[in-house]
């Protein structure tokens, strides 16, 4: 079986128990799930990012996964409030817009702060 798309971009072996494989279902496309995996590993370090997964029963992996890479995501482009500074000023829009760029491939910069 080949590795799953996570596994190939961290360069890691791969096998049928793989807990990474299912945290990147909702994922459309073999690139936005390696670009996904990239950036929420460089984020959190790989592993802390195998720890967090294996840490959650396995239904609960793909949420957590998803919850991980907004989070990296928005702490990347909102480093002092994140994510959760984004939703509560009504920003959530730069924090899907994160997303959809590193699921792209590109690469994000931090806002500028007022």
């Amino acid at each position: 079986r080949m590795s799953c798309n996570g596994c190939r971009v961290l360069r890691k072996g791969c096998s049928d128990s793989c807990i990474l494989r299912p945290c990147l279902q909702w994922i459309e496309g073999p690139e936005a799930q390696g670009h996904a995996t990239v950036f929420v590993a460089k984020f959190f370090g790989r592993a802390g990012l195998m720890n967090f997964i294996s840490a959650v029963p396995e239904n609960q992996r793909p949420a957590l996964f998803q919850s991980l890479l907004y989070e990296a995501c928005g702490r990347t482009v909102n480093p002092v409030f994140g994510a959760v500074g984004l939703l509560w000023s009504g920003s959530w829009h730069v924090c899907q817009a994160a997303v959809e760029t590193v699921l792209k491939g590109g690469s994000l910069q931090a806002l500028k702060q007022p």
